[in-house]
């Protein structure tokens, strides 16, 4: 079996999959450290023949990791390095070690599903966007804050803005204009975000016309699809270009 890890600046997204045939066995996501160690050791003596990893934190914090793994289950980590070039896509960036590598890879899973143009548009603690076309090419692409970031921002900055996160959740119930300082700024927040995917499905049309594919991930992609329809929401794209950048046999 095979650990494969998105160390991203908030959460570390973990699954457990068969060798085989990438079955999920188990996975889920944790804040710190400590807690995926936990919750990996939660799964039983699994028979892990290897670990990879894709990783934004500062390489002192993922050699960290690596080495808690190291010790506490025996297995050497495989992290992901930037290239320029890898199965067809062609990095974009004008230094391409700065492209980080969570959009590197979810730009090399789309171009693999997709076998064309795509327009990945990952929704997390920032939201991003990635332009691949037909021939590999990396465009570039956009970034801006995610809903966690917004909403951080609005409470931080804002005295009377309070409230908690079941709240949070019950104010999506309905996108009508808020009644209420947590449907506003909730409400708000999430608009913001169709508004930044609508703008950049507009973008690949003038690129490409509809001859591309448009592929949603991230936590908050459900919040979005409404306002693309026509796209895939696949939770896991990073993991589909991290096996690609990282295989174990």
């Amino acid at each position: 079996m095979i650990l494969e890890l998105d160390c991203g600046n908030s959460f570390i997204k973990w699954r457990v999959i068969h060798t085989a045939d990438a079955a999920i066995t188990g996975g889920g996501i944790v804040d710190s450290d400590q807690a995926l160690l936990a919750a990996v050791a939660g799964l039983g003596d699994l028979p892990l023949v290897g670990s990879r990893m894709v990783s934004v934190r500062s390489e002192e914090e993922t050699s960290s990791l690596c080495a808690l793994i190291k010790e506490r289950f025996g297995v050497a980590v495989s992290v992901a390095q930037p290239v320029k070039e890898m199965a067809g896509v062609r990095n974009g960036y004008e230094d391409h070690q700065r492209l980080g590598m969570d959009r590197w890879l979810g730009a090399l899973g789309a171009f693999h599903l997709a076998r064309g143009a795509c327009l990945v548009i990952d929704l997390g603690t920032a939201a991003k966007a990635d332009f691949v076309a037909a021939d590999g090419e990396h465009l570039g692409g956009y970034i801006c804050p995610g809903m966690p970031l917004m909403r951080s921002q609005l409470r931080t900055h804002t005295r009377r803005i309070r409230y908690d996160d079941a709240s949070a959740e019950r104010a999506l119930n309905s996108l009508a204009p808020g009644r209420s300082t947590v449907e506003a700024v909730e409400r708000g927040c999430v608009l913001m975000l169709q508004s930044f995917a609508r703008a950049q499905i507009e973008q690949a049309q003038a690129l490409w016309g509809d001859d591309f594919t448009v592929f949603l991930t991230g936590g908050d992609a459900p919040l979005v699809h409404v306002a693309a329809p026509q796209a895939r929401i696949v939770p896991d794209l990073v993991f589909v270009g991290l096996a690609m950048a990282c295989p174990l046999s």
